[in-house]
């Protein structure tokens, strides 16, 4: 598919979920109004309040009960510097939209939603969307930081806060996006020609996928053990602004945490060790495939097709994770949905080490990226 038609469902769908974004952040002053609690019990109240904190224009109602906005990001004497959290958010919407801009015009155009390619569009861009969400709220959070009056304190763990605030919410609205842009993607490519598949060997097709989970697999097994995971926690220091970075290595390095089953029920920990087989298991299935539904196998195309598949594993497990969660009659039931989009930085670190190693060993295995020479998406650049 050319630019000039992927770029179309790219805007809508930047556009789209910019918008319920920007809409989910409004919705916050909702959650203030008498009566609310005879609608949700508090626990879900406040579990909907810190949804939707990140979002919100608003630095007053984007409070959380501990006095923090935005997963850490304002305090109740904040007022004072209104406009600097207002910069802030505005950065965080345009930084949205262009993020999941640029991951979708790459994805359409590489991965157009014809001859059998829809549903894995559908997913890659639904993946996408809560990896632009935290793309946003990192590039946002220095202004978000210092508008809460104690920029100079404990920069990093800040930093790390404000990270993972993205929240469920983002999931959800990128699902929505995902539908809206493949359709508006199949109208546009509705009169090209369609763009032949890359004939990749079954052989070396396992081969990436193996070599790219096993990257994967470095951050879910070896990082994401316990003990591993407190020494990276403790063992990096730092003076000044620098100090405490473990909470940010953490949130950028460990796809999960996990330890020995002495620790809980065997049976307990065998499933919650069965989601972490399913992260892999989707990554290596993805991955897979991957190649061959390119219409052309780039470092780029790879890298964000690793992300994607890495985000689709970690949202199966924790939907697997919600099956057999027995704390809702504790919490309420929009707790159930907490943990969604948990692990996305390290996805997107990991993911694009996985895409950049599956593409090398598909080059050593001889395969090449072929351009399409024919048709409305012809790339006419001489290789």
């Amino acid at each position: 598919m050319t630019y000039r038609r992927a770029v179309i469902p790219a805007l809508v769908g930047g556009g789209l979920i910019t918008l319920l974004l920007w809409w989910a952040g409004a919705s916050l002053q909702a959650l203030e109004l008498r009566g609310t609690t005879s609608v949700f019990d508090v626990q879900s109240v406040s579990e909907l309040r810190r949804w939707l904190a990140p979002w919100s224009y608003d630095s007053a109602t984007a409070l959380t009960p501990d006095g923090s906005a935005g997963g850490g990001t304002a305090s109740s004497d904040a007022t004072r510097y209104a406009d600097l959290y207002s910069t802030g958010m505005q950065i965080r919407f345009v930084a949205v939209f262009v993020c999941f801009l640029a991951g979708a015009l790459l994805l359409v155009r590489r991965m157009p939603p014809t001859r059998g390619r829809t549903p894995a569009a559908l997913l890659a861009l639904w993946a996408w969307g809560p990896v632009a969400g935290t793309l946003a709220v990192t590039v946002s959070a220095p202004w978000l930081i210092a508008s809460g009056g104690r920029g100079s304190y404990r920069v990093l763990p800040q930093l790390a806060g404000v990270i993972a605030s993205s929240g469920p919410v983002v999931v959800f609205a990128a699902l929505v996006t995902s539908l809206v842009t493949v359709f508006v993607a199949r109208v546009a490519a509705k009169d090209a020609d369609p763009l032949p598949r890359q004939e990749v060997p079954p052989r070396a097709a396992r081969l990436a996928a193996s070599v790219g989970t096993a990257v994967i697999a470095v951050s879910l097994v070896i990082l994401s053990y316990q003990s591993v995971a407190a020494w990276i926690q403790t063992s990096f220091g730092g003076g000044g602004l620098l100090s405490e970075p473990g909470d940010l290595l953490r949130q950028w390095l460990l796809l999960g945490v996990w330890t020995d089953p002495a620790s809980a029920p065997l049976g307990d920990w065998l499933l919650y060790r069965a989601a972490d087989l399913l992260v892999l298991a989707v990554v290596w299935w993805a991955l897979r495939l991957l190649p061959g539904l390119l219409t052309r196998i780039t470092v780029p195309a790879m890298a964000v097709g690793a992300v994607c598949a890495t985000v689709l594993g970690l949202l199966a497990s924790q939907v697997l994770h919600m099956a057999i969660d027995d704390t809702v009659g504790v919490w309420g039931p929009v707790y159930l949905f907490s943990k969604l989009g948990n692990g996305v930085p390290a996805a997107l670190t990991f993911g694009v080490a996985a895409g950049t190693a599956a593409l090398a060993a598909l080059r050593l295995s001889g395969v090449r990226d072929t351009a399409v020479s024919t048709g409305e998406g012809a790339d006419s650049t001489p290789r």
